[in-house]
């Protein structure tokens, strides 16, 4: 029998020009990610690459029907209707490469899941946004894209009431509770600490750019380069909160990625930066000098809009997510786009037309980007097929301002709509909306069954 062909496209060649300019590597992380955004995989040693990209790994199906914790999740139809048996997974081309700071040294890549006929196993996410990204093609357009990247650094230790907070710099130890938003000086005390993230950023290709303060004690940003391949933007995000977390620890603090980690303050957002190019590359959402927006601009917006209440379980997955929407907390509370506005959910930033994107806010940090981007996807490709009209921009306060399109208050609600929805089904393609669906509803009832601790403050002596 023949060797497999690679349907991923990776090159053993890749390989073996790895390993011969990095003979101190001793082992590689490989890992596809499920339907939460969490990497699952193993540790090869390494004399199993070549094999990797040249055979494939075997990995079992079910690892794509997990909950956040790790079990499985039966009603996702990929545990035991299937045998849990194994599937093939192929190496992600170009994502090879050294982890920053491991001793002895070791590497990582990404795996993408396929059928044993070479067939995609359309419960991973990444083919979800690879089969939107292949929809716009269809129409002579191919998305740019970045990701924002925002989390919180906390200290290892509760404090003397049980309570997380903020990490003490990593230089001298101190501890800010101010909220130190866009404060310089904040970013010092936390330098090595970042210096290490740059590194781990650039040994795996990743170009991040700028650091901020951001808007709660503790709370940062990390910018990324705009990529022409929404694909590797994706992949950038998944990468890059892995490098925060790893460098984290090993200074000493705890990189958070929930959506809302405390009560008092702005959570964590994932916003998506997205533009369409067409054949010849240009910005299909430039106007030309002196010229109104383009239609296909405001086609895009219609569609996001007019699909965000549908979508929200993508953009908001988990309990804690549903925290972060808040009036006045820099997290949208309704379907509304405008101008140089961070109170709207569909931002046009200010800049000059060759630049022109939207910024897609409501998505927290802890949601899947592969999910995220392609339901923003299948929005503007809705807008675009049906020539949506978005509607007046929102000038002002966009948390007072109402919208002809509502989006779910709350988890449960989500869910619900998350689940009859046909656009959703599309969006995410059959198998990858059964399965999301069908972890979010086991996430739900393990929640509901558990009983938090305000309800003992509350209610223990009370009733």
């Amino acid at each position: 029998m023949s060797d497999p062909v690679c349907p991923s496209g990776a090159d053993p060649a890749e390989a073996e020009a790895f390993l011969a300019a990095n003979p101190q590597v001793q082992a590689i992380d490989i890992m596809l990610h499920d339907s939460n955004g969490i990497g699952r995989g193993k540790i090869i040693r390494r004399h199993e690459l070549m094999s990797v990209f040249t055979h494939g790994r075997h990995l079992p199906i079910s690892i794509l029907g997990l909950d956040i914790c790790g079990e499985d999740v039966h009603e996702t139809g990929l545990i035991w209707e299937t045998g849990d048996g194994d599937l093939r997974a192929w190496p992600v081309p170009g994502t090879l490469a050294l982890l920053h700071g491991t001793k002895p040294a070791r590497a990582e890549v990404l795996l993408t899941q396929h059928h044993l006929d070479g067939a995609p196993m359309l419960s991973d996410p990444r083919h979800a946004l690879a089969r939107q990204i292949a929809a716009l093609a269809d129409r002579g357009l191919r998305p740019a894209a970045a990701f924002e990247l925002e989390f919180f650094l906390l200290d290892r230790a509760r404090d003397g009431n049980g309570a997380i907070q903020p990490a003490r710099d990593v230089v001298d130890g101190r501890m800010s509770r101010a909220t130190e938003v866009y404060s310089v000086d904040q970013l010092h005390g936390m330098q090595p600490l970042f210096d290490a993230i740059y590194a781990g950023a650039e040994k795996a290709g990743i170009t991040a750019e700028t650091l901020i303060s951001e808007y709660a004690p503790g709370q940062y940003e990390l910018t990324l380069r705009y990529r022409d391949d929404m694909l590797r933007a994706a992949d950038d995000l998944v990468r890059l909160k892995r490098i925060v977390r790893a460098q984290a620890r090993a200074h000493g603090v705890v990189a958070c990625f929930m959506a809302k980690p405390f009560a008092d303050y702005a959570g964590s957002g994932m916003h998506l930066h997205v533009s369409m190019q067409d054949g010849a590359g240009r910005n299909a959402f430039a106007e030309a000098p002196g010229s109104d927006w383009t239609d296909t601009i405001r086609h895009a917006l219609g569609g996001l809009i007019e699909t965000m209440g549908e979508s929200m379980l993508v953009f908001a997955p988990h309990a804690n997510s549903w925290r972060r929407f808040a009036n006045q907390s820099y997290a949208p509370v309704s379907p509304s786009w405008g101008v140089n506005n961070r109170s709207v959910a569909l931002r046009i930033p200010a800049g000059p037309a060759a630049a022109r994107r939207i910024e897609h806010r409501p998505a927290g940090v802890d949601a899947n980007p592969y999910l995220v981007g392609a339901t923003v996807l299948a929005g503007i490709r809705q807008g675009l097929e049906r020539r949506i009209d978005p509607g007046p921009q929102t000038t002002g306060n966009g948390y007072e301002a109402g919208s002809r399109f509502a989006i779910p208050r709350d988890w449960r609600t989500a869910i619900e709509a998350a689940r009859d929805s046909s656009f959703l089904k599309d969006a995410l393609g059959a198998e990858m909306h059964r399965t999301f669906s069908a972890v979010k509803v086991a996430e739900y009832a393990r929640v509901a069954r558990t009983i938090p601790e305000v309800d003992f403050e509350l209610y223990l002596h009370r009733v």
